[in-house]
Formats: C-alpha cells, sequence, structure tokens
C-alpha cells in the first residue's frame, strides 16, 4: 500500500482493531493519549497500559454507538478526560463536555486540530484535522464515517447536497493528508468504483493493490487523500466519467444517484 503506519511529528497514532472492521485511534504524546470513536473500551484500555500513558481527551465524531460505545466505561477508569463532540449532537454523546463547531480547534499535545463540520452522514458529524507542523509531511484527518477509502457514508440524517459540500471541505485538504477513517470498508468500496469508473487507470491499479493488500489481512487505512482525490467516485462528482455513469451532471444529484446505486449494490 501507498501509506505506511507510520508515527506522526510529535504524536503517534495507533490504530487499534474493534468489532469486526472499526478501527480506534489512539494518539499518543508523551505521558497523555488521546483516543478518536472509542467503539469499545477495552483495546483502548490495553494499549494505554502498554504504553504508560494517561488518557486526556475523546475526540468523537459523531454519535453512532460504534463511535462512543467506550466513552463511559473509559472515563469510569479516566474520569478527568475531557469528551469532545459536535455541539449538534448535545446529548447524544455519552459524557461530552466540549461541543465543537466548525472552525473551532482543539489541542492535543503540541498539535492543534482544526474542526471541520461535516453533516450527511449524520446531521451533526465532525472531522478533526492536525495540520503538519513542519514542511513536507503529512497533515492527519481523523473524518469518522464521512469520507472512507474508496467510498464515502451513508446518508443516515443528511441529504447529498450537504454530503458534497462536506465532502468539498475535505476535498481542498492537501494531497498528503493521511485520511484515518474509521471501517475497513476498503475492498468493498472499491469493487463498487470500478463499476462507475472502471476505465481509470489510478482506481484500476488501487484495486489490485487493496486486494492483494486485504489478501494478505493487511489494513489499508490510513490512506492519502491525493489517492482518494484520484480514485474516490465520491469526491469525483465533477468529472465527465462519473457524470455520464449518473447521467445527470448537477454535483449533488450526480452523488445521489452515485450514493444510491452504491446502497444497492
Amino acid at each position: 500500500m501507498d501509506v505506511p503506519d507510520a508515527p506522526s511529528l510529535t504524536m503517534q497514532i495507533h490504530r487499534l482493531n474493534a468489532w469486526s472492521d472499526n478501527y480506534i485511534f489512539l494518539l499518543h504524546a508523551g505521558n497523555a493519549a488521546a483516543v478518536v470513536d472509542p467503539t469499545e473500551a477495552q483495546p483502548v484500555l490495553d494499549k494505554l497500559n502498554e504504553l504508560g500513558a494517561e488518557l486526556v481527551a475523546i475526540f468523537n465524531t459523531h454519535h453512532h454507538g460504534d463511535h462512543v460505545g467506550g466513552n463511559q466505561k473509559l472515563l469510569a477508569q479516566y474520569p478527568d478526560a475531557t469528551v469532545y463532540g459536535s455541539d449538534t449532537d448535545q446529548g447524544r454523546i455519552p459524557g461530552q463536555e466540549v461541543f465543537l463547531n466548525g472552525g473551532d480547534t482543539v489541542t492535543f499535545g503540541e498539535r492543534t486540530a482544526k474542526i471541520f463540520f461535516v453533516p450527511g452522514h449524520t446531521r451533526g458529524h465532525i472531522a478533526y484535522y492536525f495540520a503538519p507542523i513542519e514542511e513536507n509531511h503529512p497533515g492527519e484527518l481523523f473524518c469518522g464515517d464521512t469520507l472512507f477509502a474508496g467510498g464515502c457514508g451513508r446518508l443516515f440524517e443528511g441529504t447529498p447536497a450537504q454530503m458534497v459540500d462536506s465532502l468539498s471541505k475535505l476535498r481542498q485538504l492537501p494531497d498528503n493528508t493521511r485520511v484515518w477513517c474509521a471501517h475497513e470498508y476498503t475492498l468493498s468500496n472499491l469493487k463498487f468504483a470500478v463499476t462507475v469508473d472502471g476505465q481509470n487507470p489510478d482506481l484500476q491499479s488501487r484495486y489490485a493493490q487493496v486486494q492483494a493488500a486485504r489478501q494478505r489481512q493487511e489494513a489499508t487505512v490510513p490512506s492519502l487523500l491525493g489517492t482518494e482525490k484520484k480514485t474516490n467516485p465520491f469526491l469525483r462528482w465533477d468529472q465527465p466519467a462519473l457524470q455520464a455513469a449518473a447521467n445527470l451532471q448537477e454535483p449533488a444529484r450526480v452523488f445521489g444517484r452515485i450514493r444510491g446505486m452504491k446502497d444497492m449494490f
């Protein structure tokens, strides 16, 4: 794969497996740790024990149970940890103390993340973007279920127009941004992608790479945003091939048609 599971400057990122296909991300700096979308508590507690680190923050992207299910048990062990989430999700995230809007920032160690308000999958979804602190190093995007490697989240509470607006915000980030999405859906996403953008040589190459990686039981997360821009149909609503597949041209309608096709795939 094109993106190693490598540490970020001043912040180590540990990808933890949960349930059948969820990923939890543990951020580690010095003696402190933060967790993004704890599906369940035990993998996080085990890693904290291994690292000898104290949990200081829980960063939730949205309210779904497979993203907040570990909050309460983690707070029982680390009662001083602060729970962050969307202002729109008030009352839906266990233990939430900080209510975030687009443009806000959060700090962990020496790193600061900008908050993107990205509704569509849910009405209150947010993403956390840690910009690089040195030139030629990647930024880190924790985008929950808004953007997936090769796909995007279902529209449970939002509209195609909202999701296009949300993904447009993320699409503007630098190509070398690492995309830490919350599920190992890449292979199934690309199986669909080739049905609507099959003449795309970058997609063909990526699909082959991902097939080989999954046969070796390797993770495909993180991906690179530049790769997503070239191969993810849900970032390519303005490309002729996707407009032809949808038989439409207006961005939200193209996206909505392709998303509907994926839902039935």
